[in-house]
């Protein structure tokens, strides 16, 4: 069977090579011993690396051939600072590289514009946050963050959300083995007022099904209109947490709702 020739920035993407673990290695001891010309095998080899990331922002709007010439700068990035001592396998060091590298660029480029100032706070939080994070072995709450860079706390809460990226209106949030359902599907329309009051109903019987803690993060969140950020300082977890939370609760009452 004759497979299908895709071509992103000029590369076959069908006739990519792939490396065994044993061949990486060798080609990263040539490397390291100045070998430069292994350095571009270890690029054509770990290609297929950089497309299986670029899948993840298929929904972003962006030209793919873009993602993959900026993923291909953290590919190359990720091979210039690997170190075989670790031990650790070269996908798995490289993977979060690309990842990064496409993020900055997703967010230098995003339309919607944040203030170097505010991408400088962010960032900045985000390093204290990670430092914290490895010194105390848990995450920092968002005071312990503001304190360390003497930073007002209501500035890293806007900062760190400014930075975050826009949802597409076609991101898939609940899928029940039939059509996904998508945000789109879930903004009302004010005019339509026929059927309002039914889904206020069915929304407050679906409440009904949650415990304490997730009717109270769903409540902070949407009917008070604080950010993850916020929530998590209040209740005294981490943001992570809040989110893992919100979206388990919004899945358990999507299968209540009766539309």
């Amino acid at each position: 069977m004759k497979r299908n020739k895709v071509e992103i920035c000029g590369v076959n993407t069908a006739q990519l090579p792939v490396l065994t673990n044993a061949a990486m290695r060798e080609l990263f001891v040539s490397l390291q011993s100045g070998n430069l010309s292994a350095r571009e095998e270890l690029v054509n080899g770990n290609l297929r690396l950089v497309l299986s990331v670029i899948q993840r922002f298929n929904n972003r709007g962006e030209y793919v051939d873009d993602l993959f010439q900026v993923g291909c700068i953290g590919l190359m990035k990720a091979i210039d600072n690997f170190d075989l001592s670790q031990n650790v396998k070269f996908s798995t060091y490289a993977v979060p590289m690309i990842v990064g590298e496409i993020r900055r660029y997703l967010r230098d480029n995003n339309p919607i514009r944040v203030s170097r100032s505010l991408r400088d706070i962010a960032y900045k939080a985000l390093q204290v946050r990670d430092s914290l994070t490895n010194q105390n072995l848990r995450e920092p709450s968002i005071v312990e963050i503001s304190k360390a860079m003497d930073v007002p706390k209501e500035d890293v809460v806007f900062a760190l959300d400014a930075i975050q990226d826009p949802v597409s209106l076609f991101e898939p949030i609940y899928h029940d083995g039939g059509d996904p359902i998508y945000v789109m599907d879930q903004l009302s329309d004010e005019k339509n007022q026929d059927t309002l009051w039914v889904e206020e109903i069915s929304i407050r019987e679906a409440l009904q099904k949650l415990n304490d803690r997730e009717k109270r993060i769903l409540s902070m969140r949407f009917f008070e209109g604080k950010t993850q950020m916020e929530v998590a300082e209040e209740i005294g977890i981490s943001q992570a947490q809040v989110s893992r939370l919100e979206k388990a609760a919004i899945n358990h009452m999507h299968k209540f709702i009766r539309t």
